[in-house]
């Protein structure tokens, strides 16, 4: 092997072992879904913007808006797509780990 060969195969080693997590870490399916939210609402749901802030909403509230979202009960621009893409359990996660952020302060 020549040196460029063995320089490039511990590079790729090296970057490929700094991207293994020294702990994993399970994400729950509500923080995933939730991570779409940031997009319009901002980081953990507070909106830096006119987009209202869904940070201080009870998990029980943000269950039947999102759920009146999807049915097309509640009137939206874009939020009746969004919801109509999850299942009921899947709202009940996002509400949870919204919730739950409550909880820790943010």
């Amino acid at each position: 092997m020549n040196i460029a060969r063995i320089a490039a195969c511990c590079t790729a080693t090296l970057m490929l072992t700094s991207a293994i997590p020294a702990s994993a870490q399970t994400i729950s399916r509500g923080e995933v879904i939730a991570t779409t939210c940031y997009t319009c609402h901002g980081t953990f749901g507070v909106s830096p913007s006119t987009i209202p802030s869904i940070n201080e909403i009870s998990p029980a509230r943000m269950t039947d808006t999102l759920k009146g979202f999807r049915s097309g009960q509640r009137a939206s621009t874009v939020m009746g797509r969004h919801a109509s893409g999850y299942t009921d359990e899947e709202i009940v996660e996002v509400s949870v780990y919204f919730g739950n952020l409550q909880k820790k302060g943010k």
